[in-house]
């Protein structure tokens, strides 16, 4: 193809033309294969090609395709939200239908101001969150996220929002170590509160495992009763942001249940559609939902595609398809064989600082000195480097950059599909220790690094 008008990530660079898909694999026209080993965008939960999820949205597609969420509803839709009702923890069983992650926590936002509101409470008009976040990237949900290299372009539109510490233990922000520290991070919500006023803030969103922002950080036991607790004793509602941690990535259906945690919102996206059509939602709980009955009935919030008929088959069938093949087991057994092989490949390579995350949601952090956990230089962009030694390799992961100073910090995610094998875990991580190999190679050669592989 000679001439293309799409606006690609970067403008002048050249990617590959996508043909096809199937389970853990893709493959370009040139034939050449890849591990998908970050799910696309941690979105391909159940792996490409799934012939069921093709029957269903065609099946759809003769029936309905779209109608407007103001004339009708559908079938496809009422369906998948009393399934997620039936999935979702504690009162969560109303579900508000957007077209991507961005747009359900930007609703989430909404919701949590207008519960406020109706109740004659005005002055509870903002929401707090974490440095070394990332909740996406409209203006409202860019307004929640501390994630620097994402705000600073914006940054003179954006809502001063992010207000606490991230629960960031190998990088502590506080710089103190757990267990000694008695969670300092939780105490920090408390702290900003106090500064903030309770008065102002409607809600409190986090991500249960931080992604993009920081490569798969899990907070300490303890940080999320913590916070449950703090929010609750100040009429804080609190916000999941599970877009990328739900349906089933980290071993659980949400992660919020490795904390035993009730969430007053959660949104989701992503893993919820598989990647096989744009769709993403906000779970709301019922003492919410009933206050706004008891009001003006109306979430002021909306879509021309939401609860689209077509999209919601999609997604039902998807949720249809992990249950059949007991997908969040999988990912929680599998999960626990890649966790295992990286802190294998650790011990092979002192750039690896740590390896963190849950069930397939797994990062790794680079840095330029282990016992000093000093980041590479954003200057010498080390994690872009990897990225781009596994693509060439056959392997696709993710970047997570930033997070340690807000511009310094390499991380990437190897998420793969929840369907993977162990033979192909060992696929994945032959191509990564080959790559690291190279990496570490161009470092030495290059004069950043002055030490090689340990074996």
């Amino acid at each position: 193809m000679d001439k293309s008008g799409i606006i690609k990530p970067v403008l002048d660079a050249s990617y590959p033309m996508i043909s096809h898909g199937k389970g853990i694999y893709l493959y370009d026209t040139d034939g050449k294969r890849y591990i998908d080993g970050s799910s696309g965008a941690i979105t391909a939960n159940i792996g490409h090609g799934v012939e069921e999820i093709a029957d269903a949205m065609e099946k759809q597609a003769k029936q309905i395709a779209f109608v407007y969420r103001s004339h009708f509803t559908s079938a496809p839709a009422e369906r998948l939200a009393n399934k997620l009702a039936s999935l979702a923890p504690g009162n969560l069983n109303w579900t508000f239908f957007v077209n991507s992650g961005s747009e359900a926590t930007e609703t989430a936002l909404k919701v949590a101001i207008q519960y406020f509101q109706e109740q004659g409470i005005r002055t509870k008009t903002k929401i707090i969150s974490r440095w070394t976040s990332y909740h996406g990237i409209t203006l409202g949900a860019l307004s929640m996220s501390g994630h620097a290299l994402r705000r600073e372009r914006f940054s003179a539109l954006l809502e001063d929002f992010p207000a606490v510490a991230a629960p960031y233990c190998y990088h502590c922000p506080l710089k103190k170590t757990y267990p000694g520290c008695g969670l300092a991070c939780g105490n920090d919500l408390e702290r900003a509160i106090q500064e903030i006023g309770a008065e102002n803030i409607a809600a409190f969103i986090f991500e249960p495992i931080v992604g993009a922002a920081g490569g798969a950080v899990t907070p300490p036991p303890g940080y999320y009763e913590k916070i449950k607790e703090i929010c609750d004793r100040h009429n804080i509602l609190t916000i999941a942001d599970e877009v990328m941690t739900g349906m089933g990535r980290t071993g659980k259906m949400f992660a919020v249940e490795h904390w035993g945690i009730e969430p007053d919102i959660m949104t989701l996206g992503k893993g919820m559609s598989a990647g096989y059509t744009p769709m993403a939602a906000t779970m709301v709980s019922d003492r919410i939902i009933n206050v706004i009955r008891k009001g003006s009935k109306i979430v002021m919030s909306g879509h021309t595609f939401s609860a689209n008929p077509l999209s919601a088959a999609v997604c039902g069938e998807v949720i249809d398809y992990m249950e059949k093949h007991e997908l969040v087991r999988n990912a929680e057994e599998q999960g626990k064989k890649l966790m295992a092989s990286l802190q294998d490949l650790q011990k092979k390579y002192p750039i690896i600082g740590e390896v963190r995350g849950k069930g397939l949601l797994c990062g790794l952090e680079l840095v330029s000195d282990l016992p000093t956990r000093v980041p590479f230089s954003a200057t010498h962009r080390v994690g872009e480097t990897l990225i781009s030694l596994c693509f060439k390799n056959g392997l696709v992961i993710y970047p997570a950059f930033g997070g340690v100073t807000g511009f310094e910090g390499d991380s990437v995610l190897i998420s793969p599909p929840l369907t993977i094998t162990s033979f192909q875990i060992y696929e994945m991580l032959r191509i990564l220790e080959e790559s690291m190999e190279e990496l570490m190679n161009g470092l030495v050669s290059a004069g950043i690094l002055v030490h090689k592989a340990t074996s």
